[in-house]
């Protein structure tokens, strides 16, 4: 099939990309590079099958393709809340037109959606008929409504226009090629603990989060594209749930580091549970995660240890 992934050189786009060229595909990858990196890449870009646009959805584009996996936002809160009109506009312009898109070409959309759908969680763990807690006019508010306002036009226009639509909630997500400065708790505590810097938790370190590893997402991804009957919305995440404080003291630990705990002020809105109830996944598309934490840690490491020897070396 010839796919189309916006947001095609950033963390997930760039994994999605290999693996749908090793399937046999023809992929072409979009993005305007505001949180992708070319270097994510610079493997594929002498691949017969990759071609690569560089184009902002905000604005229109019109290509043949079969099938459009939509991952064009930025996604970290440091990223999304530098520009959040511009965030927004990602979710709803560029909403609509990869859907303008798909209806003309035919060809069936996954959106890349998020657990920030649920807010700040009064149900625990996170179902997916479960409408969420979300503040429609904090600073968290561009990406977590610009997602609700996404999954919205997605049913839309499946109802209205016949779109064959897909719709992931995707957990947190951590591995190779994460952005050094996307501001997560991995990336942040990881650079920290190998800088020897003081390992910065904001709150008391209480609150609770669950670590897909990204190998297990792209899988997770394309058996949702490719489910004959499963539209979504679907949670995509690992169910094993820890603290944050405890992810900080494993990372220590394991990049052997001598590094301080330090706790400052908790951000508005930050979730304080985090878990997905992945049932629908594992019954569906038979899916969920294999990659131990700490397999997947020491993985994502390995990778950050050689981007730190290229910049200060």
């Amino acid at each position: 099939m010839r796919i189309l992934v916006t947001g095609g050189s950033g963390f997930l786009g760039s994994h999605l990309c290999e693996a749908l060229l090793s399937q046999g595909h023809e992929v072409i990858c979009l993005d305007n590079f505001f949180t992708g990196s070319k270097s994510n890449i610079r493997p594929l870009l002498t691949h017969d099958h990759f071609e690569l646009i560089r184009h902002d959805i905000i604005n229109p584009i019109d290509v043949e393709c079969d099938r459009i996996y939509n991952l064009a936002c930025p996604a970290s809160p440091v990223h999304y809340q530098f520009n959040p009109v511009r965030t927004i506009q990602a979710n709803v312009l560029g909403m609509t037109h990869m859907l303008e898109l798909a209806k003309r070409t035919k060809a069936r959309i996954l959106q890349a959606s998020t657990s920030e759908v649920y807010g700040d969680p009064t149900v625990h763990p996170q179902k997916e008929d479960y409408w969420g807690n979300v503040n429609p006019i904090g600073p968290r508010s561009c990406y977590d409504e610009g997602k609700r306002v996404a999954e919205t036009l997605m049913k839309d226009y499946n109802r209205q226009f016949n779109v064959e639509i897909r719709i992931a909630r995707i957990f947190n997500t951590y591995g190779p090629r994460m952005a050094l400065n996307d501001g997560r708790v991995v990336s942040n505590f990881i650079l920290q603990a190998l800088r020897g810097e003081a390992i910065t938790i904001y709150g008391k370190g209480t609150q609770t989060r669950s670590f897909c590893y990204v190998s297990d997402m792209i899988e997770g991804l394309i058996r949702l594209m490719e489910s004959d009957t499963l539209e979504g919305p679907v949670n995509l995440g690992n169910p094993n749930e820890l603290t944050v404080s405890t992810l900080a003291n494993q990372i220590v630990a394991l990049c052997d580091s001598k590094s301080p705990i330090q706790y400052d002020p908790l951000p508005q809105d930050d979730p304080v549970m985090r878990r997905p109830d992945i049932g629908l996944a594992k019954t569906q598309l038979d899916w969920e995660p294999k990659v131990e934490l700490t397999t997947g840690l020491k993985k994502t490491m390995a990778y950050f240890q050689e981007r730190v020897k290229k910049i200060s070396g």
